[in-house]
């Protein structure tokens, strides 16, 4: 079953052409990189999907229905969440109150992501639920924010940029957490900076250059092309 669908989306800033037709696709139970290079419009794509963007024109197609008109409370109201770059958590509340705000994109839909999932997945939130969430590090934020989302109870989890300004250690701790969660059967499609490791984690991957899809395929395969490798992989 297809959960996302995108054809031909167009998206402009002023006299700016951010997203010049783009269509790609991602299958219940994936995991789905899109990786290119800064500027190349992966976190405007994320943004329309949620319509915090508005399209120009071109089909967004979530779970069969187009979400054209729908106000971004009401995208994440069906079960389409976004994790935005740089984490942007409720800095003046505690990780529990982050949590518990999660809990309004889920209204009365129903789903194994519970309070004690997201602890079980994230050991440090628990210890830290009462910390003033702003005082975190950047690891920390990271996993609140991811957390926060599951406890919308995502269909399909957006992901931008995840590893951020994160040590290699914490980035080993999160990408582990969102193999798990892609294990568990949550779909996600995941832009990453680090296309090392957004290749490594995903079974399918689409490159955007300057706004448009350059490259597709299966992620092994984009791993050992060297068009690619000359211009993202920086071997």
């Amino acid at each position: 079953m297809t959960t996302l669908t995108i054809n031909d989306l167009h998206v402009s800033y002023g006299g700016v052409k951010a997203l010049r037709g783009v269509s790609l696709r991602v299958e219940e139970g994936e995991m789905v990189a899109l990786i290119g290079s800064n500027g190349a419009g992966k976190s405007t794509l994320l943004n329309a999907l949620s319509n915090v963007v508005k399209r120009k024109s071109g089909e967004v197609i979530f779970e069969g229905t187009d979400t054209r008109g729908m106000s971004p409370y009401a995208v994440s109201r069906s079960g389409l969440l976004h994790v935005p770059e740089g984490r942007q958590v409720l800095s003046d509340m505690s990780v529990y109150e982050n949590l518990q705000v999660g809990l309004i994109a889920r209204g009365k839909r129903k789903t194994i992501y519970s309070l004690d999932h997201v602890y079980e997945l994230f050991p440090v939130l628990e210890e830290r639920r009462d910390q003033i969430s702003g005082t975190l590090s950047g690891g920390q934020q990271q996993m609140l924010a991811i957390g926060r989302a599951l406890m919308g109870g995502p269909h399909l989890l957006l992901l931008d940029e995840p590893s951020l300004g994160l040590s290699p250690l914490i980035t080993d701790q999160v990408f582990d957490a969102l193999k798990k969660l892609n294990a568990e059967g949550l779909t996600v499609l995941l832009v990453e900076q680090n296309a090392h490791r957004a290749l490594e984690a995903t079974s399918r991957a689409y490159v955007l250059d300057r706004g448009q899809i350059s490259f597709e395929g299966a992620s092994s395969e984009l791993a050992g092309n060297k068009a690619v490798i000359d211009s993202y992989l920086g071997a």
